[in-house]
């Protein structure tokens, strides 16, 4: 898959993930292996600091496990704006490709 296309949706995913519950980094990293397994883990790791960085995701510390505290995740108000903003991209994305690709 071309690497452009898998970031899109990689990000997408990941969004949409977290979305869904508040998360540890890790957790969903497992998560999201299964459908992107040849995607190293810092990669996964550089889209959440990215998202953090740039407001769709806020970060916090959670319970420990006997260990250094854990970061999780949750999507911000403007992580939303995004995920809808980019699930309505992807929909149309693939409606254009569906057309194109119907005789083939």
């Amino acid at each position: 898959m071309d690497a452009q296309l898998k970031r899109g949706a990689l990000e997408l995913c990941l969004l949409s993930d977290v979305a869904k519950q508040e998360q540890y980094g890790y957790d969903i990293i497992k998560r999201l292996r299964q459908s992107f397994p040849d995607v190293e883990e810092s990669s996964f790791y550089a889209i959440l600091r990215r998202l953090h960085r740039e407001g769709s995701l806020e970060q916090f510390s959670g319970e420990t496990s006997g260990g250094p505290p854990r970061k999780y995740y949750r999507v911000t108000s403007r992580g939303w704006k995004k995920l809808d903003e980019q699930a309505e991209d992807w929909k149309t994305l693939v409606a254009i490709v569906a057309r194109h690709l119907e005789g083939l």
